[in-house]
């Protein structure tokens, strides 16, 4: 587009506003002459600074119902569903979570879990003892009216598919070293676990018949420590079978999170998406102080095949001998740097450095482990323990993924699922095992690891409770976020969270210096509390943020009842959100060279949206510390989070933003862009409305495409900003709308909307209209091509962010904005009646146009998420209700059209609209260039 400065970045925070918004009559005046839209405009927008505007955001801080002054801080609202890439925001006392470090070790968020369940499990190992801890959260009673039509005439029901009192919640994963059990007793007695948690009055914990406590317990300490816990805290161990146990966390993990299991092959991670209905039968090797191996069937359907005494404890037991090791933690850190060939005698070695190739063994093979310390004038001190270790740990994994495969030929299994602490995400131990399954079974069979894999028993056996709610958890209803601690923690197991949002700033500006250089990855936990529950020394060095790259993150996972699968795509299980590839090495570091180098420019406006504050100032600092290095965690190893898109990387964006309380960063803006563009839409739609019909509806997509420049994420665009108002750059968006576009389906769409000649088509019973951007391109664009479609006949829905992104509209702000415009608008004002989005009846119309009225109904319904883009995996029981009976889908706007659910397929007809401003994704997705038009509609198939 002539006279538009290019500008690679798109979709991207940050932007500093250096000049104010202002619209001044002499401007109008020049504009007026041939453009009848701004006759009306005004002074809408006064000559004040949106900088130092303090943006007015409703905080609630609650107190959690564990842990030791752990507090969750939570904006306010009316909405229930709380979905995004980022920290859940809306009814906020069933899933808010500040302050914490999980990441190997995860907390789970469970808004929909029972309060008469106990609230504590025990996996009780040989070496190890695996805590799983629940604390919940208070309801938050709502009066949103929208959302009670909405509910009414959607049919929608409360969302409970139980019989019994529900509440939030989260579940906290804690390991200990069995030597040290009675630090793990005082760790539960500091937080109260053993009698009800600091909530203890609202739980109805199961007692024994003597009066003590019932606490589930599995392992084999729960039987030889059962003494110990009646003495110390005085609960009796209620002892579940320990394979029950490990494969009901398993079958739960593997049915409910998309991203738990993945394959490990020479340093490459790649995620696997299990089919529920294809999981079973499957083999599973439990590897703690020893092995097992699990063949399951089915929910309860399993049988113990095999096993081995070779496992971890001997791992560590033969380590601590040989190396003096102290910790299995301090054995495997030591492997990493070892050099196994200076110990184990290989093929090589045997046959004079050449490969046996007629048995297809290379000459790196290893033939026998520690073999050379046979044939060597050495003692022990004379080897490096680092390759005693590496020696150590090869021999141990080699072994269990040979005898593993061939229990799996046993039975016929191509699946083998590895669990137990023994593996931690440990990159050499994943491709030994990986390696000798491929090995034995000529690549046939697949060897698959677990990102919880240490806490199977202690989720089964937590599991084991009635009530506890997880039965029927789908995998749609789980959201995994990650929170500041994941990109300093790596693949480290530790205890409990800082306990508030304070605490956690005050630790960032203690041990983290300027950019992204780590000098303390992880805080230490008060001494006596929590033992080796408590954070772990980091092994990082100098400006790395860990040693082992390959660690794996698991995140904070949020369980949201509420959340559905669109009914509308025409293949859920092929739908990929993501058109961008960040597999691909020049495009992820293209997209993040451009997140990190406006960095500073969005903390500067976090900052400025609250006022300037010394509060909100360390808040943005520690924002920006926390951001950048998510960024270099990464950029490092792009698969820790699981599979990354430019999608992720967004709403990691605005998640990371929401944990340091920025909820709202373009309030104001947003505010200011509404009132200045519903000024001039009265003039709008008298335009409109003199037209004929075919002129009218390609001026609708031509102001929707020109209105969605308006882009608070795009840096070409603000600068655009620098150089006019708002009304301008509508204008001057407006005239450039030359066709043909770049993607340009509009006479297709055109005959379905007008018909051939002089025959008229149905009208579409429904439409689903995804917003975007607040201020004109939801004003000027999206509300006129809605009231085009009231006025044929079809009832209009509304879709838009359930919390707010960059200056995307919400589905909060949208009733507002529409009952300004039903003001000036008959037709607006009489669907929004229908729809009940209008509270008051009686609003002066100023158009006249009552025979033009319609009486189908306005709705609004939020979409679940509270990002840029939108993942039809987990949509609002809302939008999933509305689409039910819609016939028309109409995606706008870059985050929605196309860095998400461009190539997606759905069953009803679809339309596409976009202005790309950004080059690269131009070029890359429709081979053009920035301000590009796209106007892609898709027929049912």
């Amino acid at each position: 587009m002539a006279g538009l400065k290019e500008d690679p970045v798109l979709g991207i925070d940050g932007i500093t506003i250096k000049e104010e918004l202002k619209i001044v009559k002499p401007e109008i005046d020049k504009l007026r002459g041939d453009h009848p839209v701004l006759e009306t405009v005004g002074e809408v927008i006064k000559g004040e600074s949106l900088i130092n505007n303090r943006s007015v955001i409703d905080k609630v801080r609650e107190e959690g119902s564990c842990g030791q002054g752990e507090r969750d801080m939570v904006p306010l609202t009316s909405n229930s569903i709380h979905r995004s890439g980022s920290r859940p925001q809306l009814d906020l006392s069933k899933a808010a979570i500040e302050g914490t470090f999980e990441e190997r070790d995860p907390t789970i968020l469970l808004p929909n879990q029972s309060d008469d369940i106990s609230h504590l499990a025990l996996d009780i190992g040989g070496s190890l003892i695996k805590l799983v801890y629940f604390s919940r959260h208070q309801d938050r009673l709502t009066n949103d009216k929208r959302k009670k039509t909405v509910k009414e005439r959607f049919g929608i029901s409360n969302g409970n598919r139980r019989s019994y009192p529900i509440l939030g919640g989260r579940l906290h994963f804690v390991k200990f070293e069995t030597s040290k059990i009675n630090e793990c007793l005082d760790f539960i007695s500091s937080k109260q676990l053993h009698c009800g948690g600091m909530d203890s009055h609202c739980w109805h914990s199961e007692t024994s018949p003597n009066g003590n406590a019932l606490i589930k317990a599995t392992g084999g300490g729960a039987y030889k420590f059962a003494d110990l816990f009646k003495e110390r805290l005085g609960i009796s161990l209620d002892k579940e079978d320990e394979m029950d146990c490990l494969v009901a966390g398993a079958n739960f993990l593997l049915k409910a999170i998309r991203h738990e299991a993945f394959t490990h092959m020479e340093g490459q991670k790649e995620f696997v998406q299990i089919d529920q209905n294809d999981l079973f039968p499957y083999l599973l090797v439990n590897i703690g102080s020893g092995v097992s191996m699990i063949k399951v069937d089915g929910d309860g359907k399993f049988e113990r095949v095999s096993g081995t005494n070779v496992g971890g404890g001997t791992y560590w037991g033969l380590g601590r001998l040989l190396t003096k090791c102290k910790s299995f933690d301090e054995l495997l850190e030591l492997s990493q740097r070892g050099d196994n060939r200076t110990i184990d005698m290989l093929v090589g070695d045997i046959y004079g450095g050449m490969d046996y190739n007629k048995i297809g063994l290379s000459a790196t093979t290893i033939a026998s482990s520690f073999g050379k310390a046979i044939s060597e004038k050495k003692e022990l001190a004379d080897y490096r323990p680092e390759d005693i270790s590496l020696s150590l740990l090869r021999m141990i994994s080699y072994n269990i993924g040979q005898i593993s495969y061939l229990n799996a030929l046993r039975f016929g299994l191509k699946r083998i699922f590895f669990g137990g602490f023994f593996i931690r995400g440990h990159a050499y131990t994943m491709d030994t095992i990986s390696f000798a399954v491929h090995f034995w079974s000529k690549g046939e069979a697949q060897a698959m690891f677990l990102r919880h894999e240490g806490f199977l028993g202690a989720l089964g056996a937590f599991m084991s409770y009635e009530k506890h709610g997880l039965d029927d958890l789908m995998v749609h209803q789980l959201v995994e976020r990650f929170p500041m601690g994941a990109p300093y923690t790596g693949g480290k197991i530790h205890g409990p969270p800082l306990g508030n949002l304070n605490e956690k700033i005050s630790w960032m500006e203690k041990f983290v210096q300027k950019g992204t250089e780590i000098t303390a990855p992880v805080p230490m936990a008060p001494p006596g509390t929590t033992g080796l529950g408590g954070f772990e020394v980091p092994s990082s060095k100098g400006g790395t943020l860990r040693s082992d790259a390959s660690a794996l993150n698991v995140g904070v996972l949020h369980l949201e009842p509420t959340l559905e699968v669109f009914p509308l795509l025409a293949d859920p299980k092929m739908y990929e959100p993501n058109t961008i590839d960040l597999s691909d090495h020049n495009e992820l570091e293209y997209w993040f060279t451009v997140l990190s180098e406006h960095l500073s420019d969005l903390v500067d406006k976090a900052v400025a949206s609250e006022g300037g504050t010394e509060d909100a100032k360390r808040r943005g600092d520690a924002f920006a510390h926390a951001f950048s290095a998510h960024l270099a965690r990464l950029m490092e190893e792009p698969a820790a989070y699981g599979k990354l898109g430019l999608a992720n990387l967004l709403e990691l964006r605005e998640e990371c933003l929401r944990e340091f309380q920025f909820v709202d960063v373009y309030r104001s803006i947003k505010q200011r862009e509404n009132e200045a563009s519903l000024a001039v839409l009265p003039d709008l739609l008298a335009e409109l409305d003199s037209m004929t019909e075919e002129t009218r509806l390609l001026t609708l997509i031509e102001g929707a495409l020109a209105a969605n420049i308006f882009d608070w994420g795009s840096r070409a665009c603000v600068e655009l900003y620098h150089k006019g108002t708002i009304i301008e750059i509508y204008r001057m968006s407006r005239n450039k709308m030359q066709r043909p576009w770049q993607v340009d389906d509009f006479d297709v769409f055109k005959e379905r909307m007008l018909g051939p000649g002089d025959k008229k088509p149905r009208p579409h019973k429904r439409a689903l209209l995804f917003v975007d951007n607040s201020g004109a391109d939801v004003v000027l664009g999206m509300l006129p091509l809605a009231r085009e479609l009231l006025r044929r006949g079809t009832e209009v829905v509304l879709v838009a962010n359930s919390l707010p992104a960059l200056n995307d509209v919400t589905a909060m702000e949208l009733p507002d904005i529409v009952a300004e415009a039903a003001k000036h608008c008959d037709i607006l004002r009489k669907a929004a009646e229908a729809g009940g989005l209008l509270v008051d009846a009686m609003i002066n119309t100023s158009d006249g146009s009552k025979e033009n009225s319609s009486s189908v109904p306005l709705m609004v319904v939020e979409n679940g998420c509270g990002s840029p883009c939108i993942d039809l995996r987990q949509v609002s029981s809302e939008l999933a209700a509305a689409a039910k009976d819609a016939d028309l889908i109409i995606l706008e706007g870059m985050g929605r059209a196309l860095h998400t659910n461009f190539n997606a397929r759905f069953k009803c007809e679809a339309l596409k609209l976009a202005m790309v401003k950004n080059q690269r994704l131009a070029e890359k997705l429709i081979k053009g260039n920035i301000y590009d038009c796209v106007c892609r509609y898709e027929p049912v198939s």
